[in-house]
């Protein structure tokens, strides 16, 4: 198939990683790919290293009159069967055509910017669920889950816990939907555990001065943005997701796939990856003592810690490894067809 794809997302997140992850993976398959994303060096960078020729468009703000009419050109020019527009701006420039455009969300965006779409992908299934509620025909929304890299047998980072310290690890953008301050006043309550924070964002300060108010000032490292992930899982025993907010948590399939025990809140994308109590563990959002008593369980019982992670694992392997998420995309796609009504 001949399939575009266009995102015009930021520098760095969640959806970009994983548009470019598809790309590449896709265009390995033998698939014609073509990505059009908005001009920045790194990746258009990344996407030509592995083999693509990327069209780079402005993709501006209200007043840009010209990205439209241009992606309108590439994509004549391209010939695809499918179009598919990653989240609202780029789904705001993408005019229908002769092809299939299918509106790839990521979260519970406004669904004005896709009246245009003939069909929706959404990557968790409570977001399916969302979308038809708003009225969508439910034969024209489906779900795609996303695949994370195969993190086994990575060398471990050296994390910076004192020896004989339990290593927590948590990876985000220092941000108040992540929950970290409740990672904080949990781990007061975990003697012995050390924290690594992996991540950069504007609550920072206020986390480092949460952590001298609690006394773990001590207990825990501000890592900064870091890009060796699967190292920094290699080098954890427990890995938490603490988040207020989280439609997917691309984190925790990473865990998933290092084999690390999951400890994660009860928001949207975790409860739909995560059985608790099988697969990870679940605890409510916004309550240090539960999320501390959960740590503390796992910590006083290796065994099922190792369980979980074994568990986490297999489910990586089953669901969200790059070959079962791709072989979905490969299937859907040459099945979808045009609502022709709607042109």
């Amino acid at each position: 198939m001949r399939i575009a794809q266009v995102i015009a997302g930021a520098r760095m997140g969640g959806a970009e990683t994983f548009y470019e992850r598809l790309c590449t993976a896709m265009h390995g398959t033998g698939e014609e790919v073509l990505p059009v994303i908005r001009r920045e060096l790194g990746r258009g960078g990344r996407l030509r290293a592995a083999g693509l020729k990327p069209a780079e468009l402005c993709f501006g703000g209200p007043f840009d009159f010209f990205t439209a009419p241009r992606l309108d050109r590439v994509l004549r020019g391209f010939r695809p069967d499918v179009v598919v527009s990653w989240m609202n701006r780029a789904t705001g420039f993408t005019r229908p055509g002769p092809w299939v455009l299918v509106g790839r969300l990521g979260g519970y965006y406004d669904l004005r910017h896709y009246r245009h779409c003939d069909h929706l992908v959404a990557n968790t299934r409570d977001l399916v669920r969302w979308i038809t509620a708003q009225g969508w025909d439910p034969a024209r929304v489906h779900h795609l889950p996303n695949f994370v890299p195969d993190f086994s047998g990575a060398e471990p980072a050296r994390l910076p816990a004192p020896p004989g310290a339990v290593k927590l690890l948590a990876l985000g953008r220092l941000h108040v939907n992540k929950g970290f301050d409740t990672l904080l006043r949990a781990l007061s309550l975990v003697p012995g555990a050390h924290l690594s924070l992996a991540g950069v964002g504007p609550e920072q300060a206020a986390l480092e001065s949460l952590a001298r108010e609690l006394g773990v000032a001590d207990r825990v490292a501000f890592l900064g943005w870091r890009e060796d992930t699967a190292a920094l899982l290699a080098g954890c025993d427990l890995f938490i997701c603490p988040s207020r907010h989280e439609p997917l948590g691309n984190v925790v399939l990473e865990a998933f796939s290092a084999a690390v025990p999951v400890i994660a809140t009860a928001t949207p994308g975790p409860l739909e990856m995560v059985a608790d109590g099988e697969t990870g563990l679940i605890v409510p959002v916004n309550d240090p003592e539960s999320l501390a008593r959960a740590v503390s369980g796992l910590i006083a019982d290796p065994i099922r810690a190792a369980a979980l992670a074994e568990a986490g694992r297999a489910a990586f392997e089953t669901h969200h490894g790059e070959a079962p998420v791709l072989a979905r995309w490969r299937a859907l796609l040459p099945q979808l067809r045009p609502q022709k009504a709607r042109r």
